[in-house]
């Protein structure tokens, strides 16, 4: 071969190196930004309308619940039962059209509260602080993680073993710790006990937030008023009692409510449905793709189980559990036992006063009303809640389950801005204390 020759095909052979190589970059760098433009797994709302439609009819009442049952592009929050009822809807943006036609059709009254509700979670989520933030950064002006929250209570335990004691109830479905904390500034063992415990509901974020406001305050404040009740009673706090589904609210779906165990093609149980007491009888499903799923028996979920057991320990220890306190949102309600049926608990007439004098309170200190009554009565039938069980189960008197801020007709259903966290716990904490003092005062404590 000539000179010539052999250099053409070096040549050659360069150039379809210098090809290969330019072949590969551009792949790369399609994949690079692939990647980069790969949006997370994160459920999103956009121009999700949110509406609160009034059922005027019976026949308005059998077309929501029809709806209800056969739609999956409709969520529901609370069932379809009886005329004069108010009902808040969420609309999936591709079935919109569909369901302004339904309302215009059957006349049915309403309300657009949302036009796009996925702007609400944006303004929600720029409250939330880092996942590593120093734990002393806590506030009551953001939303924090679990990890945080978790850390912040830790540093409290630290700071003041004296009074604070770390607990544990164990772990969750997916492996997460269930952590609360113990106040005990009374030594007696027979001093009276103070059990709260919220975010059994995941997207419920102003209970958990109201939970560490209310160790906080127990535990720094100077107000002689609170710190005659935080050394005179004992209190055991557990602001995330539902630690998996609170951590995806963060990382998959803003609205998730249940646990995050898995059945089938769907996960999830409402844990507050779960609870051997009267269980699945009303208000509930037995479909796992439902958000109000009971469970596929009473009592079956890992996390209901670690709270019976806290529970029937302590109580067999010493029977000084005298209050349950459960604190969910939304709505601005303060109800007792029962939620499966119309039949009033023995003390009904001194929970209902108890309830008055708290709502009573709120409206004095911030001007908001809150509704009071059995759970029956007050916001829809529904049974195996945790606050039933306490009652109906361990015969802990005083108990009590709080539907904190908006108000019923909430533009932000369950996503509450963050410059409402202080004042709603300021008077969610208020009410709790008129509840203790009234309950004092009754005899319930001796």
């Amino acid at each position: 071969m000539s000179p010539k020759a052999t250099l053409c095909s070096v040549d050659i052979f360069l150039l379809v190196l210098l090809a290969i190589n330019a072949i590969h970059s551009v792949a790369s760098s399609e994949e690079s930004k692939n990647s980069i433009n790969t949006p997370p797994d994160i459920a999103r709302y956009d121009n999700y309308r949110v509406y609160h439609v009034e059922l005027g009819t019976a026949q308005h009442v059998d077309l929501f619940q029809e709806l209800e049952e056969k739609s999956d592009s409709c969520t529901f929050y609370g069932h379809a039962r009886h005329p004069q009822q108010k009902l808040t809807i969420m609309v999936a943006a591709h079935k919109v059209a569909d369901f302004a036609d339904l309302l215009r059709t059957y006349n049915v009254t309403h309300e657009v509260l949302s036009y796009n509700f996925q702007e609400i979670i944006d303004r929600n989520l720029q409250e939330v602080r880092p996942k590593d933030i120093e734990p002393k950064a806590m506030d009551w002006k953001h939303y924090f993680q679990l990890d945080t929250i978790y850390a912040w209570m830790e540093l409290l335990a630290q700071q003041n073993p004296q009074d604070i004691t770390l607990l544990n109830m164990g772990e969750s479905a997916q492996g997460l710790p269930i952590k609360g904390v113990q106040l005990r500034r009374n030594k007696n063992e027979t001093a009276t006990t103070i059990f709260i415990e919220s975010g059994i509901h995941a997207r419920e974020w102003i209970a958990p937030a109201t939970a560490n406001y209310i160790i906080n305050m127990l535990l720094t404040t100077n107000e002689p008023e609170i710190v005659k009740y935080a050394n005179e009673y004992n209190w055991i706090v557990f602001p995330v009692m539902n630690p998996d589904g609170y951590t995806y609210t963060f990382n998959g779906d803003r609205m998730w409510r249940k646990n995050r165990e898995l059945f089938g093609i769907c996960r999830g149980v409402d844990l507050n449905r779960n609870y051997p007491f009267h269980w699945n009888t009303t208000g509930t499903s037995g479909d796992p793709c439902r958000y109000d799923y009971a469970g596929p028996a009473a009592g079956s979920e890992v996390e209901t189980k670690r709270l019976i057991q806290f529970l029937r320990d302590n109580v067999a220890i010493n029977n000084t559990i005298k209050t349950f306190i459960s604190l969910h949102s939304y709505s601005q309600m303060i109800m007792f036992p029962y939620g499966h049926t119309a039949v009033r608990v023995d003390n009904y007439n001194d929970l209902t006063e108890i309830g008055r004098k708290a709502s009573e309170k709120i409206k004095q200190l911030t001007g908001r009303i809150y509704k009071s009554g059995s759970i029956y009565e007050t916001i829809y039938p529904s049974s195996g809640g945790s606050k039933d069980w306490a009652h109906g189960v361990l015969s802990i008197p005083i108990t009590y389950s709080f539907e904190l801020r908006g108000p019923p007709d909430s533009k932000e259903l369950f996503i509450l801005p963050a410059e409402e966290i202080e004042p709603t716990a300021e008077e969610a904490f208020a009410a709790i204390l008129t509840i203790v003092e009234e309950s004092n005062l009754r005899g319930y404590y001796n």
